[in-house]
């Protein structure tokens, strides 16, 4: 038990006696390096704070999040290591509910009543598992995962008893590298072994990135007609739809999901945004108010949330509850980056509907606001130059609409952009600044290259990633960025600065584009420069 003594754990229960009871158990079992959170929110700054071995967590907190709420937020925003283990601790009569809905499972479910035994037992099966997997997780948190597919191979061998695990494991960081092909291989294979419906699930995945969309939905159809509580095939049998230009068959799809997992914000954003797009105002209306409502308690919520809802109301002609949501966003969101832009979005939409005076005033505030780099969605920023052409503030809308397709993650971004001034009857403007936002990036990148070839490498790197700055989310800038420090490392001699950000890049671009032939490329020529000059993952994971 000498390994227990070691663990550190983070209790978070909200009722005293219980608490009281849970931190005992724990001492039975050898665990003495405690922590208690009382709330979700106390929860994300303990995490964020430090890092823990074990987090054992009620599923009822009482007011604001739930365990699953604060689960799904630590799992999207990597708050812990891979090495943590999450377990949840529920009443009987919740666990249907939790556990047929929960995309984003824990380590384990703990159902009271439960004795010291019976926690000791889950913590030492999860310990036993965490052992087997601690390199191939070590790899993935320094960022190694070329080297941890190998470790993966190893692990199926080493501990034959988790080798289904190791091999989704192994697919999953397939797909992180852009091989679907490799990945597709593999699920068919797990699918064979019967280790049926995520394989499948995975298998879709793999085809959706190879643009098999077609085939992907046959899959993704087929496991939510079989299991209904299938929350991940929704989500991604949503995104097929949405895809190949199917919004209504995609927001069907989300309402089914909602309807089985009403808690799940980023799916209710989602559903809400599909709504909006489609003309159905009365769904948008109904699902942002959830999602103002639920996410008010989380560390991580978001003042497009109220701009959003805003949107809703304006359209449906109820501008004084409207006015209401602006006023709870001044009140809730304070200090938060984006807040004052999407405070002075929505009142400009509000004043443009009833026709107040303050409207040139609240337009301008707007796009002064939307000039920081606050992390405005693609969406915000387009309604907000919608509004500016609206309002004969052409050289507005245009600044607006430049920035956004200068960043644009795709040509379908590019389209969107260019349909807003199409209309406002001004299609040969919006063609225009696409084609400029185009050349001003192709002269970046040459001008990059130009530095580069005259010898003047970090020069090079300077200037293309500070264009990656601008445009976090356009795949060719960020890679061609990773590029450019590749590039300077391979002739200048590896710079531990330079190599952390030429990582960091290549994971932003496989992020933003998994499929770019580019990617195998630069990440292979990453892992070249590391041997090249003895760079052991440990050594690059202390950088």
């Amino acid at each position: 038990m000498s390994e227990l003594s070691d663990i550190r754990a983070l209790l978070i229960e909200p009722h005293q006696g219980m608490r009281v009871s849970l931190h005992n158990m724990l001492n039975l079992c050898g665990i003495t390096k405690i922590e208690h959170a009382l709330t979700a929110g106390t929860a994300v700054r303990s995490i964020q704070a430090k890092v823990y071995d074990l987090v054992l967590c009620e599923y009822d907190l009482g007011v604001g999040q739930d365990g699953q709420q604060l689960l799904e937020d630590v799992r999207h925003h990597k708050l812990t290591p891979l090495s943590t283990i999450f377990i949840m601790v529920t009443a009987e009569r919740a666990y249907a509910k939790v556990v047929s809905a929960a995309e984003l499972a824990p380590s384990d479910y703990l159902l009271k009543p439960f004795t010291a035994d019976m926690l000791l037992e889950r913590v030492m099966r999860a310990l036993e598992k965490r052992k087997a997997f601690v390199e191939v997780h070590r790899l993935m948190d320094a960022g190694a995962v070329t080297e941890a597919v190998a470790a993966c191979h190893h692990g199926e061998l080493e501990h034959p008893k988790y080798a289904i695990d190791f091999m989704r494991l192994r697919a999953e960081l397939h797909v992180v590298l852009g091989e679907a092909a490799e990945a597709e291989a593999l699920y068919t294979l797990l699918f064979e072994l019967k280790a049926v419906a995520w394989a499948r699930l995975g298998l879709a995945k793999t085809l959706f990135m190879q643009g098999k969309y077609q085939e992907a939905e046959a899959i993704l159809k087929n496991l939510v007609a079989e299991n209904n509580k299938f929350m991940d095939a929704y989500d991604w049998l949503a995104k097929t739809h949405e895809m190949i230009g199917e919004l209504p068959e995609a927001k069907e799809v989300l309402d089914t999901a909602v309807s089985v997992s009403p808690h799940a914000v980023r799916r209710l954003r989602n559903l809400g945004r599909i709504a909006m797009e489609t003309g159905d105002i009365e769904t948008a209306e109904n699902v942002f108010k959830k999602v103002v409502s639920k996410a008010k308690f989380s560390e991580f919520r978001d003042p497009e949330d109220h701009l959003n809802l805003v949107n809703a109301l304006v359209k449906k002609g109820d501008t004084d509850q409207a006015k209401t949501v602006i006023r709870d966003l001044e009140k809730n969101m304070v200090g938060m980056k984006k807040t004052e832009a999407c405070r002075a979005i929505s009142s400009a939409m509000v004043h443009a509907k009833t026709g107040d005076s303050r409207l040139e005033s609240e337009i301008d505030a707007a796009v002064f606001a939307s000039r920081e780099d606050i992390g405005l969605s693609t969406n915000a920023k387009l309604g907000l130059a919608k509004t500016c052409l609206e309002h004969d503030k052409e050289g507005a809308a245009s600044e607006i609409v430049m920035g956004v397709m200068k960043n644009a993650s795709n040509q379908r971004v590019i389209s969107r952009a260019v349909g807003i001034f199409e209309s406002a009857g001004k299609g040969l403007l919006g063609k225009e600044l696409a084609q400029r936002s185009q050349r001003e990036v192709m002269d970046l990148v040459a001008l990059g290259v130009q530095k580069a070839k005259q010898g003047d490498f970090r020069g090079s790197v300077d200037l293309m990633t500070a264009a990656a700055r601008k445009s976090p989310d356009n795949p060719q800038v960020v890679l061609n960025a990773a590029l450019a420090a590749l590039k300077c490392l391979e002739n200048m001699g590896w710079d531990s600065a330079i190599g952390e950000q030429a990582k960091n890049l290549i994971e932003a671009g496989r992020r933003l584009d998994p499929m770019n032939p580019r990617l195998k490329a630069i990440r292979g020529l990453y892992d070249e420069l590391q041997k090249k000059y003895g760079m052991s993952v440990s050594r690059v994971a202390k950088v």
